[in-house]
């Protein structure tokens, strides 16, 4: 019987390369996992030391496969420095560490995690002169990623096998140790050639230690993958931060005062960014136009189509801001020219605050709603088509008279959508949401809209899950 052969062509899991150094056969492939051993009556049996190799590979590869299977799963910047955090640990054999995201393009985000640390040991671990700490030397010895004379030169990663007897240590590194109850520490890069620096681990040892060759190469390979994968998660931030700022840049930076009125409005932007809009325009003899809306489509193409609708609705309030319904017929027939592939909702109100008169027209948008000391109700608004569904849009205006001390809540679908409920269940519990505001919070339209956001979505409204955007806009008449 022939002794088995290495294979030929080594295996790769998860894109990692699988050149992982063979064990001793005395060792254990992983903690928990015993080697083969010999027979107990003489020497070892043909083939036993490559076999306990190929396990030792086999253990380990399986291992680093379950650990980047867990990381490719995570969606946030955030879940991955945790995830990366509590990989490492268990790949090198520590039981504490942080992460430090700091992209050495300079444009952020910037974030520091621990593990097994509170954030007061975090900034505790701060204080120490960033020079003087294995990641901080490795934060600040990596060459511009940008340098056009070559590949980013990726760093070594630094073991303090004892913080106590440690030669050349700043007096302050020995404190915060001593303090925090570590003895020895490893630090790694997180960059590669093609990534450049996007940051640095460290993990913590209890006792003076440093982690094998084979932990090194275990988490060397793992944090290489981890670093392409933060990476990807960094570009996907950047892009979200992007469009979140093409948004509010396009809404206004501010709601006008006029005198009989207050005005709020609160704006939430889903991941790719959504064709959502708010507006308040001071008109002639202390009017205002009020509008919400919301224009098909995510992302960039979408936002810009947004913009050009809600600058045309401004201009056609300020011509004829009198007649709603003319206001939105303009608007419906400049989409059809220039938006032809494209369809909107909107609704528009001509306020006269003074005399606590609205007269509004909606085309295919969510009603508004009356909020009140002795009534909440919806605005009954005939029923009409989005813009651009019809050759031509025309529906009725409605009037109505909000009592001193009432809000007109205008909002877009987006609103009721986010709750993920049938569209009667979510306007059953908007209208429960705005009916319990309590009584101090009804003369401030801002604390109005705070309230039916918290009652609605308990959990807050995370920007990096996807969903539709949120527009509220309240006007509250004294």
């Amino acid at each position: 019987m022939s002794s088995p052969h290495l294979p030929k062509h080594r295996p790769k899991v998860a894109g990692i390369d699988s050149t992982v150094p063979a064990p001793q056969h005395t060792k254990a492939p992983l903690a928990g996992v015993p080697a083969a051993a010999a027979p107990a009556d003489g020497p070892p049996a043909p083939g036993a030391l490559i076999t306990d190799r190929l396990a030792g590979w086999v253990s380990d590869l399986t291992t680093l496969h379950e650990l980047t299977e867990r990381l490719i799963r995570t969606s946030t910047l955030d879940e991955a420095l945790r995830e990366l955090l509590g990989a490492g640990a268990a790949l090198v054999g520590a039981r504490r560490g942080m992460a430090v995201l700091e992209p050495a393009d300079g444009l952020g985000p910037a974030t520091t995690i621990g593990l097994g640390l509170a954030h007061a040991d975090l900034g505790t671990i701060e204080t120490v002169p960033r020079g003087a700490t294995g990641y901080g030397r490795l934060l600040d010895g990596l060459p511009d990623p940008a340098d056009p004379h070559g590949a980013t030169r990726v760093p070594e990663p630094i073991a303090i096998h004892d913080v106590r007897t440690e030669e050349g240590l700043d007096p302050r590194h020995r404190e915060v140790a001593a303090r925090l109850g570590y003895a020895a520490s490893y630090a790694l890069p997180l960059a590669t050639e093609e990534t450049g620096r996007l940051g640095a681990g460290v993990w913590l040892y209890d006792e003076p230690a440093a982690p094998t060759d084979r932990q090194r190469h275990l988490v060397g390979l793992y944090g290489r993958f981890a670093t392409e994968h933060l990476a990807h998660l960094l570009q996907v931030e950047r892009a979200r931060a992007q469009v979140a700022t093409v948004a509010e840049e396009l809404l206004p930076s501010r709601l006008p005062r006029v005198p009989g009125v207050r005005l709020a409005a609160r704006h939430h932007t889903g991941p790719r960014g959504g064709g959502d809009w708010y507006d308040a325009l001071p008109l002639p003899e202390g009017a205002l136009g009020l509008s919400v809306g919301s224009v098909s489509g995510t992302g960039p193409s979408a936002l810009a189509a947004m913009g050009r609708l809600r600058a045309s609705l401004r201009a056609y309030a300020v011509m004829e801001g009198e007649d709603p319904v003319a206001v939105l017929s303009d608007l419906e027939l400049l989409l059809r020219l220039t938006e032809p592939a494209r369809s909107a909702t909107a609704l528009f109100a001509h306020a006269e605050p003074a005399r606590r008169r609205l007269v509004l027209a909606g085309a295919g948008h969510a009603p508004p709603l009356l909020i009140g000391e002795h009534r909440t109700e919806y605005v009954e608004t005939s029923l009409s088509a989005p813009l651009g569904m019809l050759s031509c849009w025309e529906a009725p205006s409605v009037e109505l008279s909000p009592a001193p001390g009432e809000t007109v809540l205008l909002y877009t679908d987006g609103l009721l959508r986010r709750t993920g409920d049938p569209v009667d269940r979510a306007f059953a519990r908007l209208h429960a949401a705005a009916a319990s505001v309590p009584r101090t919070d009804r003369e401030d339209p801002g604390a109005i809209a705070d309230h039916i956001l918290r009652v609605l979505f308990p959990d807050g409204l995370d920007g990096s899950v996807e969903g539709e955007d949120i527009v509220l806009l309240a006007a509250h008449f004294d």
